[in-house]
């Protein structure tokens, strides 16, 4: 009995590590390894019209999945926004997918941080799935010809900037 109870704990404490584990976890495409991003239209968090995902074709795409609920949502947010500035030139952005929120707090959260980058709105989650989007924050980068290049689990970091996106600004469409 005591065995079993000693397996038990053993199997809860992998599956909880695990878990964790599985939070900041990157997968990357090699470019003839990439896979269509999902056709995906979105309305603008402030109302003012939506955001298509085809529109963007020819620019790098950093799709960040938020809410304002969202502890790690709020450590990246900063850093999202000192990106922004940076890739805009380069014919790349970042959007904002805030998901299963609020509207007053997300646009507190926006106006908190100071985010300039465009901000759309998945009110339902029904997005999600679609990108395979399993908890918050998650990003996915899309490449110059609208095809997935990377998607990351967790808040993202400098290093993802400089790993994963750096290098698909100087990519062709």
């Amino acid at each position: 009995m005591l065995g079993s109870v000693l397996a038990l704990v053993a199997l809860l404490a992998y599956g909880l590590s695990s878990k964790h584990d599985n939070q900041t976890v990157l997968e990357q495409f090699a470019p003839g390894q990439r896979q269509q991003a999902p056709a995906t239209t979105l309305p603008k968090l402030d109302g003012g019209g939506s955001v298509s995902l085809a529109s963007l074709k020819g620019q790098v795409v950093v799709l960040n999945f938020w809410a304002s609920w969202c502890t790690p949502c709020q450590g990246e947010a900063p850093l999202l926004e000192r990106w922004q500035r940076q890739i805009t030139p380069n014919r790349a952005t970042v959007i904002g997918v805030d998901v299963l929120d609020v509207s007053s707090d997300a646009n507190d959260f926006i106006r908190r941080f100071g985010l300039t980058y465009p901000q759309v709105r998945d009110a339902d989650g029904s997005k999600l799935g679609s990108f395979d989007v399993s908890g918050y924050p998650e990003t996915v980068l899309i490449d110059r010809s609208g095809k997935i290049a990377a998607h990351y689990r967790g808040p993202v970091n400098q290093q993802f900037f400089v790993d994963q996106v750096k290098p698909l600004l100087r990519e062709r469409a």
